[in-house]
C-alpha cells in the first residue's frame, strides 16, 4: 500500500513538472511571438519570469520535502537543471583565443588588439589600457615609494621591483645557465644572457636593419635615427642618448674612476676601457685586418686602420680642404691654422704643437740620445 502511494506521488510529480516547463515553453513561445503587444488582461494568465521561476521553486521544494526517495531517473534530472541555473560561464577572445572567466577581463585584454588606451594621465598625457596602470604611473608624478627594502634605504613603487632587490643583499641566484653554469637574479636576465649562446638578436632596426639581443640597446640605438637625446649633464650641458651614458660621463666632473687594473694600477671610468686595457698585459690582438692580417687591441683601432687599405678619408679640414683618415690627425692639423700650442715644456717654457716634437725638445734637458 505505501509503495503504491509512493508511486502515486512520483507520477504526480512528473505529470506536475511537464504541466510548469510546458506552461514555461507556450509563454515564452508567446512572447517572441508578440513582442510589443500589450499583455493579456487576465492576470490569473500572466507569468512573468521570477513568478514562472518562483512557481517551479515551489512546486520542486514541496516535493522534496514531502518525499525523501531516491530516484535515479529523478535526481539525474533535477541535477540537470540545477548546473543548468549555475553553471560557470567563459568569455574566449575572437582574436587570440585567450579565455576569461569575467566578461570585464576579455575587455580589458581585447584593448591589446584595438590599441585603445582609455584611461590618460591627466600630468604628462601617457595612456594605458587599464586602471590599475594608470596607478602605478601616477607614482612617477607623486615619488611615491611604498616599497623600503628592510636591508637599505632604498624604497621601490612596486612590490615586485623590490622583491628583485632584496636578492642583491641576500646574494641568491637562483637561475642558472645550463650551458655555461653562469647564475643570474632573476629570470629575465638568464634569457637575455642565453641569447649569447643562441645568438639570437630579436629586436631588429627597421631604419638601418641592425639587430640587438637586448630591447634596452635596441631603444638606445634607436634614438640614433631620431636624434634625441633626453638625458643632460646638470654640469656642462651635453646631451646623452642613454642615462648610462650621461651616468659614465659625470665622472669626467668628478674625477671619479671605479675600475682599476690589478697589474699596474691604472684607474679607468668605464669597465670597457679597463677590459681593453688588461689586452696590453695579455698581449691580446683579437681583432684582425683582413687584408693584412695586423691585429688591434681595439675595434675602434681596426675601423681606422682598415682607411689605409681602403684609401678612406673622412675628415676633412674646413679652411684648406685637406683630408684625413682619422680625426685625431684633422686636430693636429688644426693647430696649423690656428697657432695653437698646446704641449709647453716645463723646464724652458717652450711650447709645440705636437707631443712627439716636445718629446724631442725634452731630451735636450735630459740628455737622452735618440734610439735609432
Amino acid at each position: 500500500m505505501w509503495h503504491t502511494v509512493i508511486k502515486m506521488a512520483f507520477i504526480k510529480e512528473e505529470n506536475e513538472d511537464v504541466k510548469v516547463e510546458e506552461t514555461l515553453r507556450v509563454k515564452r513561445e508567446e512572447t517572441e511571438e508578440q513582442t510589443g503587444l500589450m499583455p493579456l488582461k487576465e492576470e490569473s494568465q500572466e507569468l512573468n519570469e521570477n513568478e514562472e521561476k518562483d512557481l517551479y521553486e515551489q512546486h520542486h521544494d514541496f516535493l522534496t520535502e514531502e518525499i525523501s526517495v531516491s530516484c535515479s531517473q529523478t535526481k539525474k534530472t533535477s541535477t540537470r537543471k540545477r548546473s543548468q541555473k549555475t553553471g560557470t560561464r567563459t568569455f574566449t577572445c575572437p582574436q587570440c583565443e585567450k579565455i576569461f572567466n569575467e566578461h570585464g577581463d576579455l575587455k580589458v585584454h581585447l584593448r591589446i588588439h584595438t590599441g585603445e588606451k582609455p584611461y590618460t594621465c591627466q600630468q604628462c598625457g601617457k595612456s594605458f589600457t587599464g586602471y590599475g596602470n594608470l596607478k602605478k604611473h601616477m607614482v612617477i608624478h607623486t615619488g611615491e615609494k611604498p616599497f623600503a627594502c628592510p636591508h637599505c634605504e632604498k624604497s621601490f613603487t612596486e612590490k615586485g621591483n623590490l622583491k628583485k632587490h632584496v636578492i642583491i643583499h641576500t646574494g641568491e641566484k637562483p637561475y642558472t645557465c645550463q650551458q655555461c653554469g653562469k647564475s643570474f637574479t632573476q629570470g629575465d636576465s638568464l634569457k637575455v644572457h642565453m641569447r649569447i649562446h643562441t645568438g639570437e638578436k630579436p629586436f631588429s632596426c627597421q631604419q638601418c636593419g641592425k639587430s640587438f639581443n637586448q630591447k634596452t640597446i635596441f631603444n638606445t640605438h634607436m634614438k640614433i635615427h631620431t636624434g634625441e637625446k633626453p638625458f643632460e649633464c646638470p654640469q656642462c650641458g651635453k646631451n646623452f642618448t642613454g642615462k648610462g651614458s650621461l651616468r659614465v660621463h659625470l665622472r669626467v666632473h668628478t674625477g671619479e674612476t671605479p675600475y682599476t687594473c690589478p697589474q699596474c694600477g691604472k684607474s679607468f671610468t668605464q669597465n670597457e676601457r679597463l677590459k681593453v686595457h688588461m689586452r696590453i698585459h695579455t698581449g691580446e690582438k683579437p681583432f684582425k685586418c683582413p687584408h693584412c692580417g695586423k691585429g688591434f687591441t681595439e675595434k675602434g683601432s681596426l675601423r681606422v686602420h682598415m682607411r689605409v687599405h681602403t684609401g678612406e678619408t673622412p675628415y676633412i679640414c674646413q679652411q684648406c680642404g685637406k683630408t684625413f683618415n682619422q680625426n685625431e690627425s684633422l686636430k693636429v692639423h688644426m693647430r696649423t691654422h690656428t697657432g695653437e700650442k698646446p704641449f709647453t715644456c716645463q723646464q724652458c717654457g717652450k711650447s709645440f704643437k705636437h707631443k712627439k716634437t716636445i718629446n724631442a725638445h725634452m731630451r735636450i734637458h735630459t740628455g737622452e740620445q735618440p734610439t735609432t
